[in-house]
């Protein structure tokens, strides 16, 4: 009987912050290693919160990983990381700091190499916004997933606000601003209207 080829697929897992998408990223690189399978870790160099080229989730768990800048050739690192060895699965951390030729190059990837790529990472900015990389996912990725998470009055959040060291919300700013609980806060569509009013 011919053996069916198992075709490699580009995920985007999506969310808002502190919904947990890096948990998620973690457990599935520990289930590739649990079953003698070799994931390949991917973060962006931009966010260094739990250190230079570490995943980590606010539970506690964590990982080294690779880093990746806007300059690099995404394709050509994968292509290199398989020649040096096998590789099951890559997985992507802060998938929002792609560009779009990135974007591209994981879609290669998966075509051309047949390597399985689970991206994660921000749908949207604090104005609502869709990050670039998250723009070029949403419109490459075969299958796309949500992790969910609620705002404080229990619908599901899928907005988020930034607020500054007085806790006042930020109506403008640069898209990129590294932070977390202290800084942004998930919200309902409603919420987010209101909070964004206010200021």
């Amino acid at each position: 009987m011919k053996r069916l080829r198992i075709v490699a697929k580009l995920y985007f897992n999506y969310s808002t912050m502190n919904a947990g998408k890096s948990t998620v990223l973690l457990q599935a690189a520990h289930n590739y290693r649990e079953r003698g399978m070799v994931p390949y870790l991917l973060t962006a160099r931009l966010d260094d919160r739990a250190g230079a080229g570490r995943i980590a989730s606010r539970i506690g768990i964590g990982s080294e990983a690779d880093m990746f800048t806007p300059a690099d050739d995404l394709f050509d690192r994968l292509t290199k990381q398989l020649a040096a060895g096998p590789v099951a699965c890559v997985f992507v951390d802060e998938a929002q700091f792609l560009t779009e030729d990135q974007v591209w190059q994981l879609a290669r990837a998966v075509d051309d190499l047949n390597l399985p790529v689970m991206c994660y990472g921000l749908r949207v900015d604090f104005l609502g916004k869709l990050f670039p990389g998250s723009a070029t996912l949403l419109a490459l990725a075969d299958e796309m997933r949500e992790v969910r998470t609620i705002c404080h009055c229990g619908k599901k959040a899928t907005m988020v606000i930034r607020r500054d060291a007085d806790g006042r919300t930020q109506a403008g700013g640069a898209q990129v601003q590294i932070g977390g609980n202290d800084t942004y806060v998930s919200l309902c569509r409603r919420h987010w209207r209101e909070a964004m009013a206010e200021d």
